[in-house]
């Protein structure tokens, strides 16, 4: 398979450099330091990250391109039939976290993974997706946003939109909250259906939509005022978004234990959070309407 390999990896990266110049051409203002890495035990990646933008506080793209003798327990733990296999991954993994609090935090994440023993037939599949963490949540953006996921989804059949914006909804889930982190939009694990082609083409599909779905809301609320209510609020659901991740994310977890690049993987946390204790947001305010409307699941279209 190494011409396949080859095919995604050449995928991953343009990607990552299409959707860094975009993001600096929006903000206007600072530039993405591009920082190459090596891992011992195998492959490397490019960590690009923009802050102190004028749209922009901080904004990391990553590409990586790894490999190792053994899964970690974040992979392997389900699927017993990885053991004793060396592993290839690689992927683009984005984190988004505007200065402005009415711009949503946003998500995505395009991945290969493939597995391989001597003497047997390699085991491979792709995942990833994109979500949308608003503060301050609007109907027109929230629909805007599924509208575009839809669209990377309908090419490849029927149902398909309904069956990863539900897997989304149930994974980006804070139980110990009982709370949404944001409102979703697609999330898909150990695609290798019905073929190599038709997986990778859906990848590259919700890869390749991540931008037209974030860049109108962007452009959208950049100029929108806002003051120092807007950036205390901000800050508190940003502790929200640092709790999931390093309490579920599997790319994280996946990340740290496989020996990963810790400045690369913790790069989606936010550059400033507080939390505060038993915070309660005043009834019929925007900020109790984020909670109230709009984290629950439901049909945006």
């Amino acid at each position: 398979m190494n011409n396949e390999i080859k095919r995604v990896s050449d995928y991953l990266s343009e990607l990552q450099i299409s959707i860094t110049d975009c993001l600096q051409d929006i903000d206007g203002q600072s530039n993405f330091l591009c920082d190459q890495w090596q891992r011992d035990e195998g492959g490397g990646g490019r960590s690009m990250v923009l802050q102190n933008g004028a749209v922009f506080e901080q904004a990391g793209v990553n590409f990586s391109e790894v490999q190792g003798e053994k899964l970690p327990a974040s992979a392997s733990a389900s699927r017993p039939e990885l053991a004793g296999r060396n592993f290839r991954a690689m992927g683009v993994s984005l984190v988004i976290h505007p200065d402005n609090p009415y711009i949503p935090t946003s998500h995505a994440n395009v991945r290969f993974f493939i597995a391989e023993k001597q003497g047997e037939d390699p085991i491979w599949w792709f995942g990833g997706g994109f979500d949308l963490t608003p503060c301050y949540a609007f109907t027109e953006d929230c629909e805007h946003w599924h509208r575009v996921a839809k669209q990377a989804c309908d090419p490849f059949g029927e149902g398909q939109y309904a069956r990863y914006k539900k897997w989304c909804d149930e994974y980006f889930y804070l139980k110990h909250r009982n709370e949404a982190r944001g409102i979703g939009g697609l999330f898909f694990d150990d695609l290798n259906q019905p073929d190599f082609e038709q997986a990778f083409a859906f990848m590259r599909s919700v890869g390749d939509h991540f931008l037209p779905a974030y860049t109108p809301i962007v452009e959208r609320h950049k100029t929108d005022d806002f003051g120092q209510r807007e950036k205390d609020f901000q800050c508190y659901r940003r502790g929200r978004y640092v709790e999931f991740n390093l309490v579920y994310d599997r790319g994280t977890l996946f990340g740290l234990q496989s020996g990963g690049r810790t400045e690369s993987i913790l790069m989606s946390l936010p550059p400033v959070v507080n939390w505060r204790y038993n915070y309660q947001p005043e009834p019929g305010s925007a900020e109790a309407e984020l909670t109230e409307t709009y984290l629950p699941a439901r049909d945006w279209l």
